[in-house]
C-alpha cells in the first residue's frame, strides 16, 4: 500500500515511529532489569557448567550465564515494547510525515 500525503499528494513519506522507539527501550530496560531471577538462575548454571574447569572456570561461566540471561531479558522486553510502541503508533499519535511538504498525520487520514 502506498501511502500519500493528504496535503500535497506527495508518495515521499516517512515514518517517525516516536512510540516504537520509546517503548522499545523501555522494554529493553524493563526486561534486563526484571530478568533479576533469570540472572541468577543463569550466573548458577554457568558456574555449574564451568566446575570443569575449576574455579577460573567457575567464575567465567557464572559471569557468562549471567551476562547471556541479561540479554535474553533485554532483548525479550525489547521486542514487547516495539510491538507495544508499534501499535500507539497506528492507533493514536500521528506517525507519517510527508518530506515534501512536512505536514504530519495518522494513517486514518489517508
Amino acid at each position: 500500500m502506498i501511502i500519500v500525503c493528504p496535503h500535497c499528494q506527495s508518495n515521499r513519506i516517512v515514518t517517525k515511529d516516536t512510540a516504537k522507539k520509546t517503548c522499545g527501550l523501555l522494554g529493553v530496560v524493563g526486561g534486563a532489569a526484571g530478568g533479576t531471577t533469570g540472572v541468577l538462575r543463569g550466573a548458577e548454571i554457568g558456574a555449574d557448567v564451568g566446575k570443569m574447569a575449576g574455579p577460573f572456570g567457575m567464575t567465567v561461566g557464572m559471569i557468562g550465564g549471567a551476562i547471556l540471561a541479561a540479554l535474553i531479558g533485554g532483548a525479550t522486553g525489547a521486542v514487547a515494547g516495539a510491538q507495544l510502541g508499534e501499535v500507539i503508533d497506528d492507533t493514536i499519535l500521528d506517525n507519517y510525515q510527508c518530506l515534501d511538504c512536512d505536514y504530519v498525520f495518522s494513517q486514518k487520514l489517508s
